[in-house]
């Protein structure tokens, strides 16, 4: 199975794990409870999808790469103490707790929830004085003298043996006692990701064209690796070389892309990526205005080339419509506490001092979701612009001349009204870019594959999704209604859209 198929048969085993009956006990005992085992090549993606379910699930995540661990720090260290068996008193060896299952109950502590996953990486890595404790930790789930507390599910992970010479395979029986599923590298899979988690369009455009370079594993000697991992980081570093004017050679792709042949080729593709933003002008092409000579230019092109100018323009509007969103989502987390303090100050609240408790609010909600392991980007971005957005007021009402709090939370209610009406102001320039780059590949390219490209990009990238759901774009209805998926993706919107209702409800409580 591939990387997301595996996280929705993991997701759906730790919903079952943790149903509950009408008396509050698991409907499935604890001692039922197969341990997960994800077996699959590195950095395909395991340790990310785990935090995903995670966030989606609202529950804890505590992570650790059994490589790392000592028979003394996964078990805990021995200990003599006195017990008296009739009447006579004995020195008997017993454990302290594993540093494994202090942390889950630190991250209960921290976070007041109860339930999470124990994902446990490259389980089948273990040192050989730790294996036989951990065959005895997948079966009864205790480390030592101590139990896995109730509600925790346990998910491990493991590279096959060609993958890895430190691997010690497990036999039948401990099998048998685990659900195991076996994990391929797969593009298309990881590309649903890649488009959420804002993978530069470079990385994108290049592995469309050359798929089989994706993921790649020579298991000879010293013929390097390929791996979704490494194009990740890839796109995150290249992303800040761009910021910081810095050159994108091969010198820097190859540490991350260890296969010299894809190493070069995406080094010449990028340079030639880099050369069509330049030559095709894509700002004037979203504003409608681009030349007569860079439409009969791409209108000749080659098909790579084509792809490549597709992904351009998709690299230019996606992060406008990604910082729309996520303004429109943190304005709305904004809004319930900034109605409180309007209460508030009517009954003599002080403005100062209730700035200060949304600020704490938003510092504990940032906190309790990194303590549980299970922060997005999203959430992440939202707190930082709820916090940013206290600052400024702060600011604001240091050189304010208010002389009363109702004066005083005006300048706050001015600033919050500022900001919604520049978030509006950006929704009528992002529809009509997106119109303005269906109008172009219309006219260019007529009704052939890039349209497909642009739509089908447009519709399983979630901020995309939710923008045209909620605003419109008539270009991207004209062909999306064609392929028939805008009744589906409407529903699947509306099913987010509750979902992250219910969320916000809970995190609110």
């Amino acid at each position: 199975m591939n990387i997301q198929e595996a996280k929705k048969q993991i997701k759906r085993s730790v919903m079952i794990y943790l149903t509950k009956d009408e008396y509050g006990a698991y409907v499935i005992p604890v001692e039922k409870q197969r341990p997960i085992f994800m077996i699959g090549a590195p950095g395909i993606g395991k340790t990310a999808i785990m935090e995903q379910i995670a966030e989606e699930l609202d529950i804890s995540l505590v992570s650790y790469s059994m490589t790392h661990h000592t028979r003394q720090s996964a078990l805990g260290l021995p200990l003599i103490v006195h017990k008296e068996f009739k009447g006579q008193t004995y020195e008997v060896t017993e454990y302290t707790m594993s540093e494994i299952i202090v942390s889950i109950y630190d991250t209960i502590e921290r976070t007041g929830c109860d339930e999470g996953i124990l994902f446990l990486d490259e389980i089948n890595c273990v040192s050989e004085t730790l294996g036989p404790s951990m065959l005895q930790f997948l079966q009864y789930k205790t480390f030592g003298n101590h139990k896995i507390p109730n509600g925790w599910v346990i998910v491990t992970a493991g590279n096959p043996p060609e993958y890895n010479r430190s691997v010690r395979e497990f036999d039948m029986a401990t099998l048998d006692r685990l659900k195991v599923m076996d994990v391929s590298p797969d593009y298309d899979a990881w590309k649903f990701y890649a488009r959420k988690s804002g993978v530069h369009e470079a990385v994108l455009t290049f592995l469309d064209i050359k798929k089989d370079d994706f993921y790649i594993a020579d298991r000879e000697k010293g013929a390097g690796y390929v791996t979704a991992r490494g194009w990740e980081d890839l796109s995150e570093a290249i992303k800040l070389y761009e910021q910081k004017d810095f050159p994108v050679d091969e010198t820097l792709i190859s540490q991350y892309i260890s296969v010299p042949r894809v190493a070069r080729e995406f080094a010449t593709y990028y340079a030639l990526y880099s050369k069509y933003r330049s030559d095709y002008k894509i700002k004037d092409i979203l504003k409608g205005c681009e030349s007569a000579e860079i439409r009969d230019r791409a209108a000749h092109a080659g098909f790579d080339e084509r792809l490549t100018i597709t992904g351009l323009m998709l690299e230019y509007v996606q992060p406008e419509i990604r910082r729309n969103i996520l303004e429109e989502e943190s304005l709305r987390a904004l809004l319930p506490k900034l109605r409180e303090m309007k209460q508030a100050v009517k009954q003599g609240g002080l403005v100062h001092d209730l700035l200060d408790t949304v600020k704490d609010y938003f510092e504990k909600r940032m906190k309790t979701a990194e303590a549980a392991g299970k922060i997005s980007f999203e959430e992440r971005s939202i707190n930082n612009y709820s916090l940013s957005f206290i600052r400024k007021c702060f600011d604001l009402l240091d050189v304010a001349n208010a002389d009363s709090e109702e004066g005083r939370f005006a300048e706050v209610s001015r600033e919050y009204q500022r900001r919604v009406e520049s978030m509006k102001a950006s929704v009528p320039v992002i529809q009509n870019e997106l119109n303005n780059m269906f109008v172009f590949l219309e006219r260019v390219f007529g009704d052939d594959n890039e349209i497909l490209v642009a739509v089908t990009e447009l519709t399983v990238t979630y901020a995309s999704a939710r923008f045209l759901s909620e605003h419109g774009c008539d270009g991207y209805y004209r062909h999306n209604r064609r392929l028939m998926v805008f009744e589906r993706n409407q529903e699947l919107m509306e099913e987010i859209e509750e979902l992250d209702r219910k969320r916000n409800e809970k995190q609110s409580s």
